[in-house]
């Protein structure tokens, strides 16, 4: 009966291994960037003012500037 217990949890363990479709390997967060190295999917978006990838809402704390797509850019100069 324990054998049994510990084979199913070796199958069930062993499921989670299979090698994952190429399709499933671009949707992953981290596995997308723009031109810039900035990594959308982590919420990094390329500022020309700053030269580096930047959150926005981060940028916008720190810069004192409203948390908008639109104010970003004005401030970024995008």
């Amino acid at each position: 009966m324990r054998g049994l217990f510990i084979l199913g949890v070796s199958i069930l363990m062993l499921g989670g291994c299979t090698p994952s479709d190429s399709k499933n390997e671009n949707t992953r967060t981290g596995n997308n960037s723009d031109g810039h190295k900035c990594i959308g999917s982590a919420g990094f978006s390329w500022c020309a003012k700053t030269n580096k990838c930047e959150r926005p809402w981060e940028l916008a704390k720190k810069e004192k500037f409203e948390k908008s797509a639109e104010a970003f850019k004005d401030f970024c100069g995008n």
